[in-house]
């Protein structure tokens, strides 16, 4: 199917719904829902996903899974999608939170045929076989790390919101805790028990994930690596090489075929 509402189809007797779904750049799904988890794959473009619990970058030819019944929105940035819904008892591979999968080959490949299915698919036949696989595959994919999780605690999440708005690789935990009022041991444990990351990460994770948006742009990593403060591209690459293992215009182009 193709460029219509899972709120039409969401009762159609199938553990799985494929659709494609066009959207103009800069378009934004407001904060929603779904019954099904919902594998969102984007064939080009970049999507922004935000939760509760945090902020996902998705590049081109990679896919987010999105839990039944978790609120996010998205920002299109000139991405076609395909996207599975899938009954919540038909994969539990990914769990109850968001996160970032990789999409090999054959997956891009099954993809892109499940929209073009009958919606009552045969499930005994061919069609039903090739829901089979792609489920199985996807359950093996590699998990990412392009999360940028968000702290409960109101304080935190303040100077972590403020921090996204103006990213800055040089600040410091003991700045953050000068501003919290807490000793600087007492801040390193309560940023761990909040994001399940040291400081360190968090930031090398928010600088990687902001920069995609950006680069996915077309804006020069010159650029990006001055605006966070980096004494140079070469540093913020190494940086970036190093979360990611791969330089930073490397990563968006389309992964190759094998």
């Amino acid at each position: 199917m193709r460029n219509t509402s899972i709120d039409l189809l969401d009762h159609t007797p199938r553990a799985v719904v494929a659709i494609g779904t066009d959207y103009p750049h800069g378009h934004l799904l407001p904060r929603h829902s779904h019954r099904r988890s919902q594998l969102l794959y984007g064939a080009t473009g970049v999507m922004q996903v935000s939760t509760d619990d945090g902020n996902w970058v998705v590049p081109p030819q990679r896919a987010v899974w999105i839990p039944a019944g978790v609120p996010h929105e998205v920002l299109m940035l000139g991405v076609s999608t395909r996207s599975l819904y899938i009954e919540p008892t038909a994969m539990n591979a990914f769990g109850s939170n968001c996160q970032v999968i990789g999409v090999s080959p054959l997956v891009r490949q099954l993809l892109m045929e499940a929209v073009e299915l009958p919606l009552e698919y045969a499930e005994t036949e061919r069609d039903g076989v090739l829901i089979s696989l792609l489920l199985h595959e996807l359950a093996r994919s590699a998990h990412l790390p392009l999360h940028i999780p968000l702290p409960a605690d109101n304080r935190l999440l303040a100077l972590c919101q403020t921090f996204l708005q103006q990213p800055d690789a040089h600040q410091s935990p003991q700045h953050w805790a000068d501003q919290l009022h807490i000793s600087l041991r007492t801040f390193n444990r309560l940023f761990r028990q909040q994001t399940l990351l040291s400081f360190s990460q968090w930031r090398q994770r928010a600088c990687v994930v902001l920069a995609l948006a950006r680069l996915a742009a077309d804006e020069p990593v010159t650029r990006i690596a001055l605006d966070f403060g980096y004494e140079s591209p070469a540093a913020f690459s190494t940086m970036f090489r190093r979360v990611l293992g791969q330089a930073p215009t490397a990563y968006l182009e389309e992964p190759k075929k094998h």
